[in-house]
């Protein structure tokens, strides 16, 4: 889905951006925001595990980031977040 001009014209005046380059800034923002939240909570998960990080605090984050979204997405208990992760 292409991103609204309005939004578009807006970056372009707002940061000096070309439109071509505000355009592509805006749609890679939607498409960050558009990802579902199993995929979100999969990606999540897998990042901070690369860092070390233990399922409880991971599961503590995931939530609190989860409710920080534009769009916020449902709450989840661990075990939903669980569920995601495996199944």
């Amino acid at each position: 889905m292409p991103a609204d001009p309005t939004l578009i014209d807006r970056v372009v005046a707002s940061t000096g951006l070309t439109p071509a380059e505000a355009a592509r800034v805006v749609e890679d923002v939607l498409a960050f925001h558009a990802e579902p939240v199993e995929d979100y909570v999969r990606r999540r998960h897998a990042e901070l595990k690369t860092y070390g990080a233990r399922n409880p605090q991971i599961f503590a984050r995931i939530a609190e980031e989860l409710a920080d979204r534009v769009v916020a997405a449902p709450r989840l208990t661990e075990r939903q977040l669980r569920r995601v992760i495996y199944g």
